[in-house]
């Protein structure tokens, strides 16, 4: 194995562009501002809207800057997630595979805008996850996990062991995990039941679409120094 072979640093297509945003919203905010202080009269709907678009601007440039700049990391044996508070890390061993989850929804099925990651060992996982950020997740992917259950969601009644993750978990191992971790293990148990899949990284964090990326996975699954080669060099073009 080369252990001289650099990771590859992946940079998501939502974090990106965050300067230029800023820069142009500022800019125009400034010039409706002087325009406006040096023309007599109220001002127009026009210049509203357009210093509203400008705020708007300045607003997802700030959002986007907050991001990490590499949002995945992958080397011959991990793939490290970033994110703003925090990271995880996953081990190439424990890797099965990935794929695009999908839902029932009445005769066809719904894929998730997402990858999902399916784990050999559930415990190797929850044992390097910081709380703080298995919080953070268990809150900005809801959304997708709703998606998941909304078949069994009649009349707005969802089965409630779905909506509210317990603070109790019990590993296959025997281990026992309490509080965040636990509600993260049963969002993960959840997930597998009804999709077959262990984690999501949503498409917002990807650098390509979510079945490329996908791809990518079980590549660097099965040969990671051949994938990282290849990704490594059109990179460089």
């Amino acid at each position: 194995m080369d252990k001289n072979l650099p990771a590859l640093k992946v940079r998501a297509q939502s974090s990106r562009h965050g300067s230029e945003f800023l820069i142009v919203g500022g800019i125009g905010l400034i010039i409706i501002m002087l325009v406006n202080l040096l023309r007599p009269g109220e001002i127009s709907i026009v210049e509203i809207f357009l210093a509203t678009t400008c705020i708007a601007a300045i607003f997802i440039g700030f959002l986007k800057t907050q991001e990490p700049y590499f949002s995945l990391t992958f080397t011959q044996n991990l793939l490290i997630y970033h994110h703003k508070i925090g990271n995880w890390q996953l081990n190439r061993a424990n890797f099965h595979h990935s794929g695009i989850p999908k839902v029932e929804q009445g005769l066809e099925y719904l894929e998730l805008n997402a990858v999902g990651i399916k784990l050999n060992n559930i415990d190797e996982f929850l044992t390097q996850i910081h709380p703080r950020i298995a919080g953070r997740l268990l809150i900005e992917q809801r959304h997708l996990f709703m998606q998941v259950i909304q078949k069994y969601c009649k009349n707005g009644d969802c089965p409630s062991e779905w909506l509210m993750e317990e603070t109790d978990y019990t590993a296959p191992s025997g281990q026992i995990y309490k509080g965040l971790i636990a509600m993260f293990a049963n969002r993960t148990q959840h997930l597998r039941q009804l999709t077959g899949y262990d984690l999501l990284l949503p498409a917002n964090v990807l650098d390509v679409d979510i079945w490329q990326f996908s791809a990518d996975l079980n590549r660097w699954k099965l040969n990671p120094k051949e994938f990282l080669e290849t990704r490594l060099q059109k990179s460089k073009l």
